[in-house]
């Protein structure tokens, strides 16, 4: 071909150069002719380049980064993990039964208290007085008792001898039932008296720790007071109330049909180790509105690190599955067709399997559908379709066998 393309272009300067002869005719440019062959050389070697050159190698096809588990089989504890409100198991505002004046305050703001401790003294003069006048009243009543009964006896002596009748007699015991009578209201009103003066002394009736004072020596108190003069709130120990779904109610009530439920709180002190306690208290209505059961747990809270008011991180498991296929929750994805997992094949190639969900956690997701040792995308399904060569990396926040080990652990909805 390239010999055919130099005799075409001798031929082409043969038919239009001539040397200079006198006959008119106009001599071509050498250079002309040189362009002529090198295009003819360029065109040739393109030519030969397309149809003959050995064609290089194709491309290997190209693989995507992911990170794999293995599906595990085991028990998986289902483990809740909801917010909750820490409350006194009993809070006290202190208020006065009569009305009076704080004569002495025996507490300090913040104080702790056990029962029976003196918190304020009242002024009881008054009181005191009516409580002597009381006794003063039985003594006296109970003097005119005694000589009714020994007025009674010598009528019944006489009565014996017949130097008196039987009306006598009668009336002097009727006298002694009255003053006996009278006797009892006295020993009444004394007891009465003696409850009023113990109004004066006001005492801590739980345990717990005192709020603010608003009482000082010589404010005037009141029964009806909007205001209580202290509020102790009992810290140890404590309770933290916290709310689950409806659906989770029939496990909660088998867990504490098996046993005490154990709970851990985890406060908002900056200390990594959890309290621990145990459930004491379901109640025993659903919230229609919002499809939500109250549920109270119980802290021994020796170390006050829970406090009335704060919220807390509440974990229990309150129920255990045996023996199913678990995987990591990141690796179940939701397409238009329902739940799947990607696995990946001996070859290197990922199939999507589709999955039931039987219980989600936070750290395993319980599935049917994908047998036990079955290698699953964890990280990466965002860019795989079926069939696509994937290769392994370690994942983001660990290895893989390390995501694989978590799947089978307990974990909270």
């Amino acid at each position: 071909m390239k010999t055919k393309g130099i005799d075409q272009a001798k031929g082409f300067v043969e038919s239009h150069w001539t040397p200079a002869t006198g006959t008119g005719r106009s001599r071509v440019s050498p250079w002309l002719v040189l362009l002529v062959l090198l295009l003819l050389a360029g065109g040739a070697w393109l030519a030969w380049r397309a149809w003959f050159a050995p064609k290089p190698p194709p491309a290997a096809p190209a693989t995507i980064p992911v990170s794999t588990a293995l599906a595990r089989q085991g028990d998986v504890p289902l483990r809740i993990s909801v917010n909750g409100n820490v409350t006194s198991l009993s809070t006290v505002e202190v208020r006065p039964q009569v009305s009076s004046t704080v004569r002495t305050v025996h507490i300090r703001e913040g104080q702790d208290v056990r029962p029976g401790d003196l918190l304020f003294s009242l002024d009881t003069r008054m009181d005191e007085a009516n409580l002597a006048r009381a006794r003063a009243q039985l003594l006296r009543d109970k003097a005119d008792y005694d000589d009714a009964m020994r007025a009674l006896a010598r009528s019944q002596e006489l009565l014996g001898r017949n130097f008196i009748s039987q009306s006598a007699v009668d009336t002097a015991k009727a006298r002694v039932d009255s003053l006996a009578a009278t006797v009892r209201a006295d020993q009444a009103a004394i007891e009465a008296s003696q409850v009023a003066v113990s109004y004066g002394q006001i005492r801590a009736t739980i345990a717990g720790r005192t709020g603010v004072i608003n009482v000082f020596p010589g404010s005037l108190v009141q029964p009806g007071s909007t205001t209580p003069m202290v509020t102790v709130a009992q810290i140890r120990p404590i309770a933290v109330t916290f709310t689950l779904p409806e659906r989770q109610l029939a496990a909660l009530r088998e867990a504490l049909n098996a046993g005490p439920v154990p709970v851990m709180a985890q406060p908002n002190d900056g200390n990594p180790e959890p309290v621990r306690g145990r459930i004491t208290f379901v109640d025993n209505t659903v919230d229609p509105q919002y499809g939500t059961i109250r549920v109270k747990a119980q802290f021994d809270n020796n170390e006050q690190r829970l406090w009335p008011g704060t919220y807390a991180r509440v974990e229990a498991v309150v129920q255990t599955l045996t023996g199913v296929v678990s995987v990591p929750p990141q690796a179940v994805v939701t397409g238009p067709e329902g739940r799947f997992v990607y696995a990946v094949g001996a070859d290197g190639k990922v199939k999507a399997m589709p999955v039931q969900l039987r219980a989600a956690t936070a750290d395993a997701a319980v599935v049917e559908g994908v047998p036990a040792a079955t290698r699953v995308v964890v990280e990466g399904v965002q860019n795989l379709r079926p069939g696509v060569l994937v290769r392994e990396v370690p994942a983001a926040g660990g290895n893989a066998g390390a995501s694989a080990g978590k799947a089978a652990g307990p974990a909270g909805h």
